[in-house]
């Protein structure tokens, strides 16, 4: 039986996210889990600063001898683009700066990659992905009927990482996450985990047509144990150390380098902004500017009434979409008509394929116990 509609009294979530809960005060449980659970430990303050300043200097201690004393990824979205002249400006650290190319880098990401690693007089380190790899996965993907067709992008960038990580041997990745812009997690049944590997071979032999033989896989195990545990990499989250609001970063990397904003969060990427901006909201009732817009209400950088507002109107633009179609159908080299027909098939999800979910969830859960990732800095 569908439960009736109902939207957070303080932010923007509503049944869209069909496990969401409210207490007695129309509050929904991701606010609630904000204010019980994630800012008590989020104190980007001076306090904050001076431990991100000691570990600047185990970073460059660590990479006194080396080429690279931390990896970088990225993207040319705001906050990579940010966290990267943090990195190097402020805390005088020495990334090996590195860029997954998937082929569906749009201009802008193109534009604002360029103008930081010029200015900033750094190298620039490109993984290609094969393209004809990339389209079939990316098909599969089509095929199988899920929500999260963004993985084979997502998977290829942090593959890539750790597999840099470990060829040069760099100890500390920088990540770009952070509460002030994430502090609301995408609901699992949107956005599923982009390293259960049982459930990408599964689709993949379903739905994939040609040998996956150069794409970077790598699995949640080579990432939680192996490269945590037996070479010890590190990762840091440079943004939740220091205040960081959106649009004054976004105005400082516009004043500064050039950069160029984007119209929403993500949408560096052609294929991801498409995924996000139209076929998520239409196809399955997911907005992911509900989480997005919703984050920010709770760090104070956006009123609901402002929210409300920009919800209103779609997150693509109707005049334009057509286009948008056509350029996504050519570039994986099928028809328009055939694009529209995985639009409209029966909608499946992540428990409808092998998956390891419950692995992810104990394992979360263990490493809360155990105190491993109990710091929101992690």
């Amino acid at each position: 039986m569908k439960r009736p509609y109902q939207i957070c009294s303080n932010c923007v979530m509503d049944t869209s996210d069909s496990r969401i809960s409210f207490d007695k005060n129309g509050g929904c449980d991701h606010c609630n889990d904000f204010y019980e659970k994630v800012k008590p430990n989020w104190h980007p303050d001076e306090r904050s600063r001076k431990e991100l300043e000691a570990i600047a200097a185990r970073i460059r201690s660590f990479g006194k001898d080396q080429e690279f004393d931390s990896i970088l990824g990225l993207s040319g979205g705001a906050d990579s683009s940010y966290m990267l002249h943090l990195a190097v400006k402020e805390f005088g650290l020495r990334p090996l700066v590195f860029h997954v190319d998937g082929g569906w880098n749009s201009e802008i990401a193109v534009n604002n990659i360029q103008v930081l690693v010029d200015k900033l007089g750094l190298d620039l380190y490109t993984e290609v992905i094969n393209w004809e790899e990339m389209r079939d996965f990316q098909l599969a993907y089509f095929k199988s009927g899920v929500p999260h067709i963004d993985i084979p992008q997502d998977h290829a960038f942090i593959a890539t990482l750790y597999n840099f990580a470990e060829k040069y041997n760099i100890r500390y990745i920088l990540n770009g996450g952070n509460v002030s812009t994430e502090g609301v997690r995408n609901p699992m049944e949107w956005l599923y985990y982009g390293t259960d590997m049982p459930q990408i071979w599964d689709i993949i032999r379903q739905f994939g047509t040609i040998k996956m033989e150069t794409y970077p896989f790598s699995s949640i195990f080579k990432h939680k144990i192996y490269l945590s545990y037996i070479k010890r990499v590190k990762v840091i989250k440079p943004l939740n150390y220091v205040p960081y609001v959106k649009s004054e970063a976004m105005q400082f990397l516009q004043r500064e380098y050039g950069w160029k904003p984007y119209p929403q969060k993500h949408f560096e990427s052609r294929f991801t902004k498409f995924y996000e901006g139209f076929w998520l909201p239409e196809r399955f009732g997911f907005d992911t500017r509900r989480v997005q817009y919703s984050s920010l209400i709770l760090t104070g950088q956006m009123t609901r009434e402002e929210a409300l507002e920009k919800l209103k109107k779609p997150a693509y633009d109707p005049e334009t979409i057509d286009d948008e179609f056509s350029y996504i159908a050519t570039k994986l080299n099928i028809s328009v008509d055939e694009l529209r027909h995985y639009f409209t098939m029966p909608k499946k999800f992540y428990w409808d394929y092998k998956n390891i979910v419950s692995v992810f969830v104990v394992g979360a859960k263990i490493l809360k116990a155990l105190g491993v990732e109990k710091s929101i800095k992690r």
